[in-house]
């Protein structure tokens, strides 16, 4: 076997590697969400608002004052997943062909431009992925009336001392006035908290 068609074989089975492990990504039930948490002060997603963004991992804990707003009335809730999609995008041949016969010149700064070009075609011919929104949201908010990690009930009732919002929810209630920390994470699901 001749060393070129040996290195072509080699490129093809890494590149076959990599495509299979990238599609195995997909399947993985451990992937990570980014979640983007938009909070209204009034109900209705109306007043002042502020994002938050978790991008997985340990949930995070944010303070109500940290926001910046009095209460919160409303939330949405967008969720990101990367998904693993491979794309061949050849670069222009015209293009190519004139980077590879470019004489530069040291003198003219015009030069080497079909060069530039060319290599960023040729860096953006293969896109793995994109992110898209969750299909299956696992992700959420928890309001907290006390600080995180508390007794999971209010004694002499049956109250939990957070409420989790997974889903938009134009109007909060009561909640709405005894959120005091908002934790962003992992809440419900196959993937357990912390």
């Amino acid at each position: 076997m001749k060393r070129r068609t040996r290195g072509i074989l080699l490129a093809g089975l890494g590149l076959g590697a990599a495509t299979g492990a990238g599609l195995l990504h997909n399947r993985r039930p451990d992937r990570r969400e980014h979640l983007h948490v938009t909070l209204f002060s009034e109900p209705g997603y109306l007043g002042r608002n502020r994002t938050l963004t978790w991008n997985g991992g340990k949930p995070l804990v944010v303070p109500l004052g940290r926001t910046r707003l009095s209460r919160i009335g409303s939330i949405r809730l967008e969720r990101f997943v990367y998904r693993f999609r491979p794309e061949v995008r050849p670069p222009d041949g015209g293009i190519l062909r004139r980077a590879l016969v470019e004489r530069l010149d040291p003198d003219d700064s015009g030069d080497g431009v079909y060069g530039f070009v060319a290599v960023h075609q040729i860096a953006g011919m293969f896109s793995m992925g994109r992110w898209e929104q969750a299909r299956e949201p696992r992700s959420g908010v928890r309001l907290w009336t006390d600080r995180p990690g508390t007794p999971p009930l209010i004694p002499g009732t049956d109250a939990h001392p957070w409420h989790d919002v997974m889903v938009d929810t134009p109007d909060l209630g009561p909640w709405s006035a005894r959120t005091r920390y908002l934790e962003l994470g992992y809440h419900r699901g196959p993937v357990p908290r912390g």
